[in-house]
């Protein structure tokens, strides 16, 4: 998945200065992170509503969508799939791969102030 991601990342970026009457991709970065943010927003809106209502072939095709709504948003805000994997990697030496990353814990990297979960520290300590 992760060179479907990237490809189609390259893909984006190859886009942005495309002619928008002819592309897609560049005609929604010209308009804008704030409509890229909506578009992504009403994808996701898509997804939940086709999955409450078990219609699975619709999910795949609005994950699809999501997904290359999300990209558009990374190129935009300069935010590489690598740095996304690299955070999903470092989750996973943490947590476990299927184990979303609690609030409270954020790692000291660049921009990010780290605070770590008492509980994490505590069972370090055992």
């Amino acid at each position: 998945m992760n060179d479907s991601l990237e490809r189609l990342y390259q893909q984006v970026i190859a886009a942005r200065t495309a002619d928008p009457a002819v592309s897609r991709t560049a005609k929604l970065m010209r308009a804008g992170r704030s409509k890229m943010a909506k578009k992504l927003a009403e994808e996701a809106i898509e997804v939940v509503i086709d999955a409450m209502n078990g219609e699975t072939e619709a999910v795949v095709r609005e994950s699809a969508d999501l997904l290359y709504n999300l990209v558009v948003l990374w190129a935009e805000a300069g935010i590489e799939p690598r740095d996304v994997f690299a955070e999903m990697a470092r989750r996973e030496r943490l947590f476990g791969l299927a184990e979303k990353l609690p609030k409270k814990h954020v790692e000291t990297s660049g921009r990010r102030k780290v605070v770590l979960l008492d509980a994490r520290r505590k069972s370090r300590r055992r």
